[in-house]
C-alpha cells in the first residue's frame, strides 16, 4: 500500500466522503487511489476556485468536511478566493494540495512555489508530509482540525513521492488513524456571560441582539424571538450569514443594511448591543468621511456566546434566566407579497420568488444590488436554508450551490446570482450538468457591475467619465448565459417579465437536475 492508498482509506475513516478535485501530474497517485478505494465520491471541477467553494456549500450543509484536491502551488492560487470565504464562514474544509516530489524540489522546475505559505493565508492549519509513513497520521490530524468547531480549514500538503512511497502498514501509529476522533463540540458559554446579558437586558433603554454563527437556526432563533418579547429588545442579524434557517413559522430578523449609512442609522438608536455568535458589526470598507465602526459612540458591547461557543444553548440559558422560556410570541404571520404583472424590478422578483422557494429547499444568495430586499420578502415563503456570501470574495453562489446539492441530495437547491459574480466560476454549470444536480439559477442580468456604481459616489468619486463608467460595464458584447449554461450541459431560457419568471422558476424546480434562468433586468 503507497501514501496515497493511505489517505483515502484514512479519510474515508474519518467521515470523509467526498472529494471536489481538480487533479496535476503530482496528484496522479492519490487519483489511482480514488480509482482503488472506490467508496470515496470524486467530484471533477474545472477550476480550483469551484473546488474549494464546493466545499465550502457541502460543508455548510451537512457539518462535515468534504476533501479538495489542489494541484501545487498555482491550483491552491486559483482557491484562495474560495478558500478566504471558507475560513470566514468558519466552515470545516480539508485541502489536499500535491507538491514536487522532496528530492525535485532542488531544481526549482516552473511549478515550484511556497505552498505552505500561500496556504497559510487561508488556512488554521498547514501541515506538509514527511515521508509515506506519515501520510495517514497527518490526515488525521487534518480532519481532526478541520473538524474543531465551528468549523476550519485544514491543508495537507502531499508531496509525490509521499504519495507513490510504500509503507508498511496503512496506519503505522499506536493509535489507528482510521478510528474517528471524538466529533468536537462547541464550548458552553460561560454563565457570567449568561448573567451579564440577562442584566443588560433588564435594564431600561434600547438594546439590541445581535445574531450570527450558530444562534441562526430554528431553535436559538425562537429563543431570540422569546426574550425580544420579553424584554423590548430588538432583534438583528449579521450583514452575511453563513447560513440561516427561515420561512414561514420560523422567527426571520432583519439584517444589519450593507450600505454603510443604513447601517449606521439602523443601529443608532442602541446604547447596548449583545452579541450571540456575531462579531463587533463593522462596515465592509473604509468611506471618506464616515466611521468603520457601525455601532454608535458610546454603545457597549457585550458577548453573549461567540462564535467558538454554543450559542443555541446560550441562547436557551439567556430566555430562563430572563424566565422567557414559556413566553408565546404573538407576532402575526408575516404576509406572502403579491406578484404583479410588468417588468422585473427588485420588489416582483422577490415576491415570486417568495412564492417559487419550495418546502425545505437551500437558497444561495449571491444576488447583490438585486436581492438587498430578498430577505424581508421571502419571510412568508416554505421554510428553507439560505446561504450568503460570508467572506465578500465574489463568485462564491454558484460553487456554494454544487457543494449544498452534493450534501443534500434530496433538496432542491435555488441559486440566486448576479451576471458579474457568476461569471467567476461559471465552470459549476458543468459539474452541476456532470453530476446531475437539482439546482436551479437565476442569473440577473443588469450587465453591469450595480455595486461598483453606486460606490463611486460613496468613496467621493462622483460623476464618473466615460472610461470609469465602461470599466464596471458588462455590455461590449452581453453575456449570453442561456447560451453558455448550454454549452456546458444545462439546459435553460432567458425571461424579460414577471410572468415568464414565475413559469420558468416553477419549470426548474419542477424538473430533475440543473436548470438555469437568465431575468434580463
Amino acid at each position: 500500500m503507497n501514501g496515497a492508498e493511505s489517505l483515502v482509506k484514512t479519510l474515508l475513516g474519518n467521515g470523509v466522503e467526498v472529494c471536489f478535485a481538480n487533479p496535476g501530474t503530482s496528484e496522479m497517485h492519490f487519483v489511482a487511489a480514488l480509482d482503488r478505494v472506490g467508496e470515496m465520491r470524486c467530484v471533477l471541477v474545472l477550476f480550483e476556485g469551484v473546488a474549494a467553494g464546493a466545499a465550502d456549500g457541502y460543508a455548510r450543509m451537512s457539518g462535515r468536511p468534504a476533501a479538495t484536491l489542489l494541484h501545487l502551488g498555482p491550483g491552491l492560487g486559483n482557491a484562495l478566493s474560495a478558500l478566504h470565504n471558507a475560513k470566514k464562514a468558519r466552515s470545516p474544509v480539508l485541502n489536499i494540495i500535491g507538491d514536487h516530489a522532496t528530492h525535485h524540489l532542488q531544481f526549482n522546475a516552473p511549478l515550484t512555489s511556497d505552498i505552505a505559505g500561500m496556504a497559510g493565508t487561508v488556512s488554521h492549519w498547514v501541515r506538509t508530509a514527511a515521508d509515506a509513513g506519515t501520510v495517514a497520521a497527518d490526515a488525521a490530524c487534518a480532519i481532526a482540525e478541520a473538524g474543531r468547531k465551528p468549523g476550519r480549514v485544514a491543508s495537507l500538503i502531499l508531496p509525490a513521492d509521499c504519495a507513490w512511497g510504500e509503507v508498511a502498514s496503512p496506519f503505522p501509529t499506536s493509535e489507528p488513524p482510521s478510528s474517528p476522533p471524538p466529533p468536537s463540540t462547541f464550548a458552553p458559554a460561560p454563565s457570567s456571560q449568561v448573567d451579564a446579558a440577562a442584566k443588560i437586558l433588564r435594564r431600561r433603554g434600547r438594546t439590541l441582539l445581535l445574531l450570527g454563527g450558530g444562534a441562526l437556526f430554528r431553535r436559538p432563533l425562537a429563543n431570540a424571538a422569546r426574550i425580544a418579547a420579553a424584554t423590548g429588545a430588538d432583534v438583528l442579524t449579521e450583514i452575511f450569514n453563513s447560513r440561516m434557517e427561515r420561512g414561514a413559522g420560523i422567527f426571520s430578523p432583519e439584517r444589519i443594511p450593507y450600505p454603510v449609512d443604513q447601517a449606521l442609522a439602523a443601529l443608532a438608536p442602541y446604547r447596548r448591543i449583545i452579541l450571540a455568535g456575531a462579531a463587533p458589526p463593522v462596515a465592509f470598507f473604509a468611506y471618506p468621511g464616515k466611521p468603520g465602526v457601525l455601532s454608535p459612540p458610546g454603545c457597549s458591547l457585550h458577548h453573549l456566546a461567540t462564535p467558538e461557543q454554543d450559542c443555541a444553548q446560550a441562547l436557551e440559558d439567556l430566555a430562563a434566566a430572563l424566565g422567557a422560556s414559556g413566553v408565546k410570541v404573538k407576532a402575526g404571520a408575516p404576509a406572502m407579497p403579491t406578484v404583479t404583472d410588468g417588468a422585473l424590478t427588485r420588489d416582483n422578483i422577490g415576491a415570486c420568488i417568495a412564492r417559487c422557494i419550495p418546502d425545505r429547499a437551500i437558497v444561495v444568495d449571491e444576488s447583490q444590488t438585486t436581492g438587498f430586499n430578498f430577505l424581508s420578502q421571502t419571510r412568508a415563503a416554505r421554510p428553507h436554508d439560505w446561504l450568503r456570501n460570508r467572506g465578500g470574495s465574489i463568485g462564491a453562489g454558484l460553487p456554494l450551490a454544487t457543494g449544498a446539492a452534493i450534501a443534500c441530495p434530496g433538496r432542491k437547491v435555488l441559486a440566486l446570482e448576479s451576471d458579474g459574480s457568476g461569471m467567476y466560476t461559471p465552470q459549476s454549470l458543468w459539474t452541476q450538468a456532470r453530476e446531475n444536480l437539482d439546482v436551479t439559477t437565476v442569473i440577473f442580468a443588469n450587465h453591469e457591475y450595480a455595486l461598483l456604481r453606486a460606490e463611486l459616489g460613496n468613496v467621493g468619486a462622483p460623476n464618473p467619465g466615460r472610461r470609469a463608467v465602461d470599466m464596471l460595464s458588462l455590455e461590449r458584447p452581453r453575456i449570453a448565459w442561456p447560451a453558455l449554461a448550454r454549452g456546458m450541459g444545462v439546459d435553460g431560457c432567458a425571461v424579460e417579465g414577471v410572468k415568464s419568471l414565475h413559469r420558468a422558476l416553477a419549470h426548474g424546480l419542477s424538473t430533475d437536475g440543473p436548470y438555469l434562468i437568465e431575468a434580463v433586468l
